[in-house]
């Protein structure tokens, strides 16, 4: 009688344990599927860059067919080299530019980035509310008129800290003298040695930006151009300009330069599958083919003839009357070409002049 009644009893409550067992398991399955689309309340956001290192609370899951690392309360990032993204859960970004590193602390509705070196740009909507902690100073954005908060944070080379507010003002504060100052809408200043009473123009000191933001072309503004009808003068000097156009020629174009043109023939690649060792091309079969156009053989027609050259003359070419019925003397010693002027020769022609006078 007992088995019969527990037995009794078990199909009478079948039906309300399948309908709660469905119930439960139906639910694990929503809160499953509804896991992407609502994240937990510590989650930050996906994080993407190229040399990053993040250790600590984090959550990799698999959105779109991609993998994705999703940033949490208490991660440690190190950018090494180049960019690092976070997509905020609420909207927004924050680039890091490296090398960096910083701890993330995120807390009811209250991002916090303990920055240690390096340059951080925030670009955020409406939330979360972003601090940024350094070891003397902190800044916060500060939206203007419920707008996009816009503002980057970081160190130089020199270890100054620059801030620029491009939308928005950012609060600086000091941690140990509770000094704050309002850097405004369009600011860029350093400060040097964490000292809020000198502050500097930041003057680009620090530029963090992404590369669609740095390759997107500025806005063109439009301009209104009003056309006018043109005056008598005008219309006269553009026919004027048409017609001296139109008669002067177009310049000669410049003759083509010619070069030779080089062409290398090579013997072809053979590969031997079963060879160990492929066997090389003789370099001696290499041809080298130059293709010049070459030019047509000059042939000379005609008569080369030289200057002509001069010959010295003693008789003048245009003697004077006088100079024509003048006696010619003749030089004895041109008649005597055979004269001996030597001591001897000079006695041997006296005695024969003597001989010659007495004969």
């Amino acid at each position: 009688m007992p088995q019969l009644f527990h037995r009794s009893h078990l199909a009478r409550h079948a039906p309300v344990l399948a309908v709660v067992v469905a119930f439960y398991c139906a639910a694990f399955a929503a809160a499953r599927a509804a896991r992407p689309d609502q994240p937990p309340f510590d989650t930050v956001g996906a994080i993407d860059g190229e040399a990053i290192a993040v250790s600590g609370a984090m959550t990799v899951e698999v959105v779109h067919g991609q993998v994705k690392t999703f940033l949490r309360s208490g991660s440690d990032v190190r950018v090494k080299s180049g960019q690092a993204r976070i997509d905020l859960v609420e909207g927004g970004y924050i680039i890091i530019c490296g090398p960096a590193h910083y701890s993330v602390l995120k807390s009811a509705g209250s991002l916090t980035l303990a920055l240690d070196f390096g340059v951080i740009h925030a670009h955020i909507v409406h939330e979360p509310a972003l601090t940024i902690y350094t070891a003397q100073l902190q800044a916060r954005p500060v939206a203007i008129g419920g707008g996009p908060q816009d503002a980057l944070v970081g160190f130089d080379i020199a270890g100054a800290m620059c801030i620029r507010a491009s939308s928005g003002a950012v609060r600086l504060e000091q941690q140990l003298t509770a000094q704050n100052v309002i850097v405004p809408q369009g600011g860029d200043i350093l400060v040097n040695n964490a000292q809020l009473d000198t502050l500097h123009a930041g003057a680009g000191h620090c530029t963090c930006e992404s590369p669609t933001a740095r390759s997107a072309p500025p806005p063109v503004a439009p301009s209104t151009e009003v056309s006018m009808l043109a005056t008598t003068a005008e219309i006269r000097k553009k026919q004027a300009e048409g017609k001296r156009a139109a008669t002067q020629p177009d310049p000669p174009a410049a003759p083509a330069r010619e070069e030779p043109v080089y062409q290398v023939f090579m013997p072809p690649l053979t590969y031997d599958a079963s060879a160990k060792v492929q066997a090389e091309f003789d370099p001696r079969l290499i041809m080298l083919v130059r293709r010049v156009r070459v030019r047509p053989t000059l042939i000379f027609q005609g008569q080369v003839e030289g200057e002509p050259v001069a010959v010295a003359s003693n008789t003048p070419q245009n003697p004077s009357p006088a100079d024509a019925h003048a006696p010619q003397k003749s030089d004895p010693k041109a008649a005597q070409p055979g004269t001996d002027d030597s001591m001897l020769g000079r006695v041997r022609s006296f005695f024969r002049r003597l001989w010659a006078r007495s004969s």
